[in-house]
């Protein structure tokens, strides 16, 4: 499969069987790019070996070329973004593909928002990813800047008994211009 990052960076993850790898059920692994793929000869239904890169993201680092089948065909990388079918774009020495349609391709906003919002950003309390994601789905939230121009009427909408939360919201997103630029 393949995530679209809040960059438009493109990247190839490889779904696999569950496995516990250093106390963890791993069931997906970084491929990391174009280049990684193709100098692992990376193809569908291979068996491979992953570590954790970091002793957190779970990465693939090898195929066993020895239980390959002789029919296997090894896996073109995506011409197009998997979620919006942009043509993609690679820059001459650069690793990733990357989406250039900033603005309409939902993961790239999703995920804009997310690292807006985080603890390390913005540190917006009461808005997570479930939250930012039927905001933009509901039109309510496109660019940065509509959060601080979103109503009590607009997010009272998202659902029942949402007083409160709604509340708790609106002095978050409005604490959150309390932040120092640095």
């Amino acid at each position: 499969t393949y995530q679209v990052g809040r960059t438009g960076a493109i990247t190839p993850v490889a779904s696999l069987e569950p496995v516990n790898l250093a106390g963890t059920i791993v069931k997906s692994a970084s491929l990391h790019n174009a280049d990684q793929m193709q100098k692992l000869c990376i193809y569908e239904g291979a068996k491979v070996l992953i570590e954790k890169g970091g002793d957190i993201i779970p990465k693939v680092v090898s195929v066993n070329l020895n239980e390959r089948d002789l029919f296997s065909i090894p896996t073109e990388y995506i011409t197009c973004c998997p979620f919006c079918t942009t043509d993609l774009i690679r820059s001459d020495g650069d690793a990733k593909h990357y989406c250039p349609n900033s603005d309409g391709c939902f993961p790239q906003i999703k995920e804009r928002f997310k690292h807006f919002i985080s603890r390390k950003a913005m540190n917006i309390d009461g808005l997570g990813s479930e939250t930012i994601e039927l905001l933009i789905r509901k039109g309510l939230i496109s660019t940065l800047d509509d959060l601080y121009n979103l109503k009590k009427e607009d997010l009272m909408t998202l659902g029942k008994n949402v007083e409160k939360s709604t509340n708790n919201l609106l002095l978050a997103i409005n604490k959150s211009k309390q932040i120092p630029f640095d």
